[in-house]
């Protein structure tokens, strides 16, 4: 106002200098802060939780995966992904919690439902799934929830590998489970609301996985993100390791495994938590919490969920998230643990169980023997799963058609072997043929996926596997563009050769989009091209479509394979 005044009248002038305001002391006034934190943090209204655990709305109103095990990305079959990991959360977090699982995606609920969701019922603790196509969109939901007073935790396949470069940019991001989150999130709550288990087999997992006696003389990551007095450090986002343990009188957070959190102007990475040693110690997931009549999968009637029955696979693809969830570990339940949760499921309503797995059939000894369960039960249960070509054989496929299973998703990815080699798939070709035969001749139905533009890929090695994919006995196939997700050999491989494209963002990693490579010889533009080409030549043939019609003979098929087919149809005219 005062340089102004030379514009303003005599009078007007001569008032204001009869009317000066004296300063005041900012002490005199309450302290709006803590007002505010008051409103946000304490009054939680009947109906609230201690944790919310949420599946975030999508970025454009479509249809996004996100899971604990893989990678996001659109959903172009329009499948409705069932968050299994939440409810296993859930299960490992009661009776001591109150929990609430929020799918937005299932539920189709909106950014501003979401956001009145959070104010009715205020948690006090927030955590979410992260994947980098989604990221800065799931950024918004921790935002959301901290706005309302809550402590915010973000777990998954991107935070992991990206725990520094998500944490920088994201302040209202509390803490990141890395890795395997089952434990370090029950840690971290017990630690924070000085509580213990009652579940024996809970407080069993936390004792093998905590390491409390091996932390003593290990080092925890350090990186300051903000200078004394505001300005922002401008040192390399690499971490600064301290020579001695934190002292007995640090935080209690610091020796929590697997665990990032904040402290003052430093964002801490304390020693990676070890695997869970027995999945049969995992409690049952309340798959109760879930939409169940929400979720949905392609050409089946009526509701499904996933059952984990492993956790790993010894396979070495480069292109694989699993490098970053439990890189060459294998882990297996009971086939009678998930008869047991089968046969839950079937008091829930749910006949139709896709067996969510890193490599369904690792393990031959786990599937037969689970087969013959089902079988001996008269378990009435239809189920799919995936699986490698090389790791099945004749007699396990008939027992699996014999047991329930009616479709197989293979990973084949190339008809190139050099391609293949090189990503480190390790099959054979003949291998592929033999048993997808096998497959068929067993009544089981084959999906294929196939990705285009791995490293050593030309139009001529695109152009194989197109003709590859026509001559294999395929029910349907999928072909996706290979996207460099961050922690995998092929992500690093990207990185070196500079093959990422030029302004690539977080959220243009997913294979269902567009691509962010850019090879010398095979720009982005030529692989989105033959991406819809594959897909254009391989369904618009006789068979395929007969697999179209065939899913029109119930009203639950027609609405699938409508969708299907639409979404098939815009994605290629696209």
């Amino acid at each position: 106002m005062a340089d102004n005044l030379t514009e303003v009248s005599p009078d007007l002038r001569a008032n204001l200098g009869r009317h000066r305001v004296p300063p005041v002391s900012m002490s005199q006034f309450p302290d709006a802060g803590a007002a505010v934190q008051t409103l946000t943090s304490s009054t939680r209204p009947s109906g609230s939780v201690d944790v919310l655990l949420v599946n975030p709305p999508s970025p454009d109103g479509g249809i996004w995966i996100r899971s604990q095990h893989r990678v996001g990305r659109r959903s172009r079959e329009n499948m409705i992904w069932p968050q299994v990991s939440l409810a296993q959360l859930a299960a490992i977090l009661a009776p001591e919690y109150t929990v609430k699982v929020v799918d937005c995606i299932a539920t189709r609920m909106s950014w501003p439902e979401f956001e009145k969701l959070l104010d009715e019922i205020r948690p006090r603790y927030y955590v979410t799934q992260v994947t980098a196509p989604t990221l800065r969109n799931d950024m918004y939901g921790v935002f959301l929830a901290k706005s309302v007073g809550a402590q915010t935790m973000a777990f998954g396949t991107h935070v992991t590998p990206m725990t520094l470069e998500t944490m920088r940019p994201f302040p209202a991001l509390d803490y990141v489970l890395r890795g395997e989150p089952e434990m370090t999130l029950r840690e971290l709550l017990d630690r924070q609301e000085e509580r213990t288990p009652s579940n024996p087999a809970v407080a069993k997992m936390l004792a093998a996985t905590s390491g409390l006696a091996a932390m003593a003389g290990q080092r925890l990551g350090r990186v300051r993100i903000q200078e004394p007095g505001g300005a922002e450090a401008v040192a390399p986002i690499t971490l600064a390791l301290s020579a001695d343990p934190p002292p007995a009188s640090d935080s209690p957070l610091a020796t929590v495994r697997g665990l990032a959190w904040r402290k003052d102007t430093e964002i801490i990475i304390n020693p990676d938590r070890p695997f869970i040693p027995s999945l049969d110690d995992l409690p049952m997931p309340l798959h109760e919490l879930l939409p169940l009549d929400r979720q949905r999968m392609p050409m089946i009637k009526g509701p499904f969920t996933f059952i984990v029955t492993s956790r790993g696979c010894p396979a070495g693809c480069k292109y694989c998230i699993k490098h970053v969830s439990y890189q060459n570990s294998v882990r297996l339940r009971a086939p009678e643990k998930i008869l047991e949760e089968l046969q839950y499921l079937a008091t829930l309503g749910i006949h139709n169980v896709h067996m969510y797995a890193d490599l369904f059939t690792v393990n031959r000894e786990q599937v037969v023997r689970l087969c013959q369960l089902i079988i001996e039960t008269g378990l009435k249960v239809r189920w799919t799963c995936n699986s490698r070509v090389d790791y099945v054989d004749e007699e396990m496929l008939r027992l699996m058609g014999r047991a329930g299973c009616w479709y197989i998703s293979w990973g084949i990815e190339s008809a190139n072997e050099q391609i293949l080699k090189r990503a480190r798939k390790g099959y054979r070709k003949e291998q592929a043929f033999k048993a997808l035969t096998w497959s068929k001749a067993a009544g089981i139905n084959n999906w294929g996926y196939f990705i285009i533009g791995l490293p050593g890929e030309t139009e001529t090695t695109i152009q194989e596997t197109i003709t590859y994919a026509k001559e294999l006995p395929l029910d349907i196939a999928l072909f996706h563009i290979a996207a460099p997700y961050p922690g995998t050999p092929f992500f690093y491989e990207v990185v070196e050769n500079n093959w990422f494209r030029a302004g690539t963002k977080w959220e243009e990693v997913d294979m269902d989009q567009s691509t962010v490579l850019d090879y010398p010889t095979l720009p982005a533009e030529r692989l989105e091209y033959w991406q819809k080409r594959a897909t254009r030549e391989w369904s618009l043939r006789p068979a395929p479509i007969l697999t179209f019609v065939r899913g029109l003979n119930t009203w639950e098929g027609f609405k699938s394979a409508v969708s299907v087919g639409w979404q098939t149809l815009k994605f290629v005219r696209s």
